[in-house]
């Protein structure tokens, strides 16, 4: 009975073809053609599934096996349209995407009949509110001068900026769109690790270059950093700011490799690689190997930039390692003039899973643990931290001010703003909006002039509900805000402010030798100058 099910289908297939083989042959029912070939084209299918050796369900289920892949296929689509609540899927729910898309659209986003999250619930948070609400602030105010006193051209930054994306991995339009957005609403656009592109420049929105492992755009031919090509690019007006980056949430740690056939000459120009060549990225800098020799190559940025501010950004994974830097800073006197704290759950790069789920701190403990150990090197105060890593609203700015940073920065908000609908196909080269894309066709769907508005309207309508959380707070500017503003559940029968759940240590407690907090205490000694590796205990 079971072999019999298991090959019903190769045998009607049978049946039919020679069914309507002879009406077609003898009756001269000249319907019965079409379907004798499709039956046959069938039968030859089950023939090659049965012969085949790769996959044992098409052997065993030759015909209807096939059935399986194609609902595998369309899984995601039905999933995502048809079952998946509005707080389940992942990375963002769809409450979180639905909201973006709103603001990108010029709406505020007005939710009816209650919040969709469970207020008992374990993790839930919540900024308190004031019996004496302020009158909003006005969110053009909402900007952090970057530039500390060995900056010749600090730079006012908006409190909400474009993330790190490569020309590269988004298409043209999708940087024609973010840049042009950025331009409108007086907000930064970093390139990621692909340099400037000539899409970056064209509608000549602010941007922070990012100089990664390969040096793309400022390399030479053997993948050296080349100064006087980085000093050519750096200058340039649009150029607001330069960003070492250390590591990434994606994949801290990790290199990579953009095969020789997808490098074409768009990209090879912009990195400054040959065309049709294995581009690769390095797991680490060549330029420098100790947190003092990261130091000297921060000055050498800063003054080959014409002295813009310059910074790194990094995802934490040992604590030393970070806390050796800091020690740097103080030792040589060079300071970066901001910091941007990526997290594990960042990233908008594709990446081996392990990595993806289970290497690098997450962006809050990440965030604290910078903000903790430049104040307790008393450092705090000429250094700014940016954060990034899942920022999709005005409440997860909030969230994240309120234990150290000073601006926030979104890559997958500004992407879902240009119409990303999370179909996890950024590398497949087949994105259906036309934003992780380098096919012409594909690409050619993202308007740009209408995608750069919405852009512009994310921003400017998070930043605004922002100002509004802040006035029902009592605050009128980001600046206020502490962490005794925001709370946590944490059982069903207790919520706690962050400031009792998170340590915060004191000016200068480090370098007292008096830090009575075991973890940062600890980490403190085993950093180094000369050594990105643990001292011996």
């Amino acid at each position: 009975m079971t072999l019999l099910s298991r090959y019903t289908v190769f045998a009607l297939c049978v049946i039919a073809m020679l069914a309507a083989g002879a009406a077609a042959a003898t009756l001269a029912w000249d319907w019965a053609w079409p379907i004798a070939g499709i039956a046959a084209a069938l039968f030859l299918l089950g023939v090659c599934d049965m012969a085949q050796t790769r996959h044992s369900i098409q052997r065993n289920y030759p015909i209807i096996g096939h059935i399986r892949w194609m609902v595998e296929f369309v899984r995601p689509e039905i999933r995502q349209y048809l079952i998946e609540g509005d707080e389940e899927a992942a990375p963002f729910t769809r409450d979180q995407r639905s909201l973006i898309y709103k603001r990108a659209k010029g709406e505020m986003g007005e939710h009816p009949f209650g919040t969709l999250l469970e207020p008992y619930a374990n993790g839930y948070e919540f900024i308190g509110h004031s019996n004496r609400p302020a009158t909003p602030g006005d969110p053009k105010s909402f900007r952090i001068k970057i530039g500390g006193d060995l900056c010749a051209k600090p730079y006012s930054a908006s409190i909400f900026n474009i993330s790190a994306m490569s020309f590269g991995s988004l298409s043209a339009n999708a940087i024609r769109a973010l840049n042009k957005g950025a331009a409108m609403g007086g907000f930064s656009h970093d390139t990621g690790e692909g340099s400037i592109s000539s899409y970056h420049r064209e509608n000549g929105g602010d941007i922070v270059w990012e100089v990664a492992s390969g040096y793309f755009g400022c390399r030479t031919k053997d993948g050296k950093f080349d100064p006087v090509r980085f000093a050519e690019q750096a200058q340039a007006e649009q150029i607001k700011m330069i960003e070492i980056k250390l590591s990434q949430g994606a994949k801290p740690g990790h290199g990579g490799v953009l095969p020789g056939p997808k490098v074409t000459r768009e990209i090879a120009e912009t990195r400054g690689v040959p065309e049709g060549v294995d581009c690769v990225s390095p797991a680490r800098h060549s330029e420098f190997s100790t947190p003092l020799e990261l130091m000297d190559f921060i000055a050498r940025l800063r003054e080959g930039s014409g002295g813009k501010p310059v910074g790194f950004k990094l995802c934490i994974g040992h604590p030393w390692e970070f806390m050796g830097m800091v020690k740097a800073m103080l030792q040589s006197g060079v300071r970066p003039d901001f910091i941007v704290v990526d997290g594990t759950e960042g990233g908008t790069g594709a990446a081996p899973q392990e990595f993806t789920d289970h290497i690098g701190a997450p962006m809050r403990e990440g965030l604290l643990f910078v903000h903790n150990t430049l104040v307790g090197a008393g450092l705090r105060d000429q250094i700014r931290i940016g954060a990034a890593g899942k920022i999709a609203n005005a409440f997860d700015i909030a969230s994240v001010l309120a234990i150290g940073a000073d601006w926030a920065n979104a890559a997958r908000g500004y992407m879902f703003a240009l119409g990303c609908v999370q179909s996890l196909s950024c590398n497949t080269n087949h994105c259906p909006t036309g934003v992780a894309t380098q096919d012409k066709l594909r690409q050619g769907a993202l308007v740009v002039t209408d995608k750069a508005e919405r852009v512009r309207n994310f921003h400017d309508k998070t930043v605004q509900a922002l100002a509004d959380i802040l006035a029902a707070a009592g605050l009128q500017h980001p600046s206020e805000l502490g962490a005794h503003h925001l709370s946590r559940r944490i059982s069903a029968t207790e919520i706690k402010q962050f400031s009792e759940i998170h340590t915060f240590l004191k000016k200068g407690e480090l370098l007292s030798g008096d830090c009575n907090h075991a973890f940062y205490a600890q980490n403190w000694k085993l950093a180094a100058t000369d050594r990105f590796e643990a001292l011996a205990e």
